[in-house]
């Protein structure tokens, strides 16, 4: 069974089924599920550390290497404030940032890519999700939501001493909450918005300069260093290969 290279947006998660080259180094501003669908693949992480596995999970902020070997691959991005994200933390926490092997078996492809499509992640892996774990800081939900803002991507051009205003604290106390809250900074979940909506932007047109333009980056070249800085390709290596863009409501 062949799987095209497809790319699925939703509000909190994210997936991408299909074939990618091996990255440069680079720390997502989400966990990431992955997945190799046809063969094992190999992560580099830590001190010189490489491994190879047929699935693992990553955390938030966790400086990684990700090489296919030429495999076709599942990529599920969860948000830090997402409830599958949320109730992966105490994992991470025992684990280190980084856990490998933790895909149930399941059986035929056909019923991995059924379970991944519907994000299903207590089917999919050993150690579900635990889906009793604390909510998010209210504050920082609310931030959220004023940088996840579509009205020309005011969100992201929020800056930090606004975002802290509007729950009424001061810029260094607002920046720690959300780190804590998070597990990556307000800098780089800034970035990682501008780029997951530069990547919705494809859903209508498949050029990458308009891509840029629907993430409000300043040009394509700004776009594409950022895209890098974010999954460790260029946006050209991962999102022109793309044969099908899904948003999700």
């Amino acid at each position: 069974m062949s799987t095209r290279n497809t790319l699925t947006l939703g509000t909190d998660r994210a997936l991408y089924l299909g074939d990618i080259p091996a990255t440069g180094w680079h720390c997502h501003a989400s966990p990431v599920l992955l997945i190799g669908l046809s063969g094992r693949f190999a992560v580099h992480w830590g001190a010189g550390r490489v491994d190879t596995c047929r699935s693992a999970l990553i955390d938030t902020g966790v400086p990684h290497v990700f090489d296919p070997r030429g495999e076709t691959v599942a990529l599920v991005y969860m948000e830090p404030d997402s409830r599958e994200a949320r109730g992966l933390r105490g994992l991470f926490h025992q684990q280190g940032g980084v856990v490998l092997d933790v895909a149930a078996p399941v059986g035929a492809r056909s019923a991995i890519e059924g379970y991944l499509r519907h994000f299903d992640l207590p089917a999919l892996l050993r150690c579900p999700p635990d889906f009793d774990a604390a909510p998010l800081d209210a504050r920082v939900l609310g931030s959220l939501r004023l940088l996840r803002s579509p009205q020309g991507l005011a969100g992201p051009r929020l800056r930090r001493d606004m975002l802290a205003a509007e729950v009424a604290l001061s810029a260094s106390r607002f920046n720690h909450l959300f780190r804590a809250e998070m597990g990556v900074s307000l800098r780089s979940y800034r970035v990682w918005s501008q780029v997951r909506l530069a990547m919705a932007g494809l859903a209508v047109s498949p050029r990458l300069t308009d891509a840029a333009l629907h993430g409000e980056f300043a040009d394509s070249a700004h776009f594409s260093r950022m895209f890098r800085q974010t999954f460790g390709m260029t946006p050209s290596s991962v999102l022109r290969p793309l044969k099908d863009v899904t948003l999700l409501g």
